[in-house]
């Protein structure tokens, strides 16, 4: 089992050199991962420094060389197919095909509705969906056609070619993230490289994995390519039993255990200041 880390992309003081930093650290410390969050604002009132994932992660694979590099998880229906094949093919060849791909449907009122984005979560399922499949096309590097119901990229004798291809091959790896124990998100993420369960009503147990797990598997039935199951979970350093928790995890089905490093373990960053130095110390302790 590989270890990496969840980290927000918003917090006061953060910018995408502290990206970098973090990101060199995890490296250094022997992390697997280091995956940022996508979020346009923060979850706390007044001003909060907020990064674009993708110009962080940039920063990032110019500081690294062998860390996986990734968002968790990217809202793919308030982002447009041929941007974010540009942004992220871009990435993969520079980061040397280190790049993975979070995606999930999104959620909340405030990027979407209050946004002026889709409000309908049936609707940004869909909409997911159609971008995933023309995304995937568009990182092949060959003519493109599509007119699609929410995406079109075509023309009169015209199709869209992307080139250069992804530089990780037949895609770059696509990870989808859901609420457990959802049904849709884990039905789409049979049909990609890799799920990401989150619980919204407790921690993450080892029976959760290992539900997940079976799930997976009976919705892959027959399929033999590669597939990451990457479960959450905080974990202490100073916690001696954590490689057991680590092994019960992996034993269950996990191939990951993405550790989350975000200010709320170190108190209430909306009544003070973000401890972004505590969560650099979890970041340096290592996995």
């Amino acid at each position: 089992m590989r270890h990496g880390l969840s980290v927000p992309n918003f917090g006061t003081g953060l910018d995408a050199a502290r990206v970098a930093e973090w990101a060199r650290s995890a490296e250094d410390a022997g992390w697997d991962g280091f995956f940022l969050w996508d979020h346009l604002f923060a979850f706390a009132d007044g001003p909060v420094d907020v990064v674009d994932p993708f110009l962080a992660l940039t920063a990032a694979a110019c500081t690294t060389r062998t860390i996986r590099l990734g968002t968790l998880v990217t809202p793919l229906p308030r982002r447009r197919p041929l941007v974010v094949a540009r942004q992220s093919v871009t990435l993969d060849r520079l980061s040397a095909g280190r790049l993975v791909l979070g995606v999930g449907s999104g959620a909340g009122p405030f990027e979407w509705d209050f946004c002026g984005e889709e409000s309908d979560p049936v609707v940004r399922g869909e909409m997911l969906d159609e971008h995933l499949e023309l995304l995937s096309r568009l990182w092949s590097g060959e003519p493109v056609r599509q007119e699609g119901r929410f995406y079109t990229v075509a023309g009169p004798d015209w199709a869209a070619r992307c080139h250069p291809p992804s530089l990780q091959q037949p895609r770059i790896p696509v990870w989808v993230g859901g609420t457990w124990p959802g049904t849709r998100p884990f039905a789409r993420a049979a049909r990609w490289d890799g799920v990401v369960p989150m619980r919204v009503d407790g921690r993450w147990t080892v029976g959760d994995t290992a539900a997940v797990s079976a799930r997976m598997r009976s919705l892959r039935d027959g399929t033999d390519a590669p597939f990451e199951i990457a479960v959450p979970g905080e974990s202490d350093p100073a916690d001696g039993s954590r490689r057991s928790t680590f092994a019960d995890h992996e034993a269950a089905g996990a191939t990951w255990w993405v550790e989350a490093v975000h200010p709320w373990r170190y108190g209430d960053p909306g009544q003070g200041e973000w401890n972004l130095d505590a969560m650099q110390e979890r970041i340096e302790a290592g996995p």
